[in-house]
């Protein structure tokens, strides 16, 4: 794994610990909704349907999305089992994954 991917998935770890990410499918799309989500990540191995259904979600309320990761990689981050989708609340680390997400892409 790339230095830059490992620190992504530091970030979301420390994002986890200060307790600033949501992680499911229900809960991201609630943070999005009332626009809490600074950043949301969606792993490459959601299903189109997911992918499809934040994209435009995310579009529409100008939330950066990416598709980053795998489901196991995802959750390993977070110390949970497999996730599809999460949302970073505080800007200050979603800034700090968006800078290294741009760096990966």
């Amino acid at each position: 794994m790339s230095p830059e991917r490992k620190k992504v998935f530091n970030l979301i770890g420390l994002a986890m610990k200060s307790r600033n990410v949501v992680s499911g499918e229900f809960s991201t799309e609630k943070a999005v909704k009332e626009k809490k989500a600074a950043l949301v990540i969606v792993a490459e191995d959601a299903s189109d349907n997911t992918k499809k259904m934040f994209t435009n979600m995310c579009t529409y309320r100008k939330i950066p999305i990416y598709f980053f990761g795998e489901k196991v990689e995802l959750g390993r981050a977070m110390g949970k089992e497999f996730r599809a989708s999460l949302a970073v609340l505080d800007k200050g680390l979603a800034d700090a994954i968006d800078k290294q997400l741009k760096m990966i892409q």
